[in-house]
């Protein structure tokens, strides 16, 4: 049977009482979940509580749900509504680093590295400092539709948006990340404003 129909069929059999369903969709969806939390909060300790948080709301909701659309688009939206929450937090938007945290992005080695694998770090580096500075939405959008892959019309349904600002959203994250990576020293560039 499709992943799809299988989503669809374990949500509607939770919503029917069995418990071993829900089950089945945390161990197929937390792990994606996970991943695209982690992009878009930047904090893996929050975005283990957002992957729980959506899945409460999946169980919480199970006697409203309805398979209009697919499983996974129903999921990521409710995961992009946690996201976005949590980064409008006060909190969120002057963080505190703690000294005593080992920097995840730090290169550890057990041996000497190449410059191959030394500038291939360098890039990743880049590459993931521009993926942080891009706006929410931005990020959203990119990362469900390049990275999950899911359709630009399940995406602006994941956002809440029309499919047309879905394509500019990635269009404009797309460019955002292209002149962030041209510049040799991953500087700043006006980047403009966010969509």
């Amino acid at each position: 049977m499709h992943a799809v129909d299988e989503d669809v069929r374990l949500m509607l059999s939770f919503r029917a009482g069995d418990a071993t369903a829900f089950d089945a969709l945390f161990e197929r969806w937390a792990r994606p979940l996970l991943r695209y939390l982690e992009r878009m909060v930047r904090d893996p300790g929050a975005a283990e509580e957002l992957v729980q948080e959506a899945f409460l709301r999946v169980y919480r909701a199970r006697e409203r749900y309805e398979p209009d659309a697919r499983f996974s688009t129903w999921l990521y939206r409710i995961a992009t509504n946690l996201a976005l929450n949590e980064l409008r937090r006060p909190r969120r938007r002057d963080p505190h680093e703690s000294l005593d945290r080992p920097d995840a992005r730090a290169l550890r080695a057990e041996s000497p590295a190449s410059d191959d694998l030394a500038h291939a770090r360098q890039r990743a580096q880049r590459l993931e400092a521009a993926l942080a500075e891009l706006p929410e939405r931005q990020r959203a959008a990119l990362w469900l539709s390049a990275v999950e892959g899911l359709s630009y019309a399940e995406v602006a349904d994941s956002l809440e948006v029309s499919e047309s600002a879905v394509k500019a959203l990635v269009h404009r994250a797309r460019s955002r990340l292209a002149d962030r990576l041209e510049m040799p020293d991953g500087g700043e560039s006006d980047g403009g404003a966010e969509a």
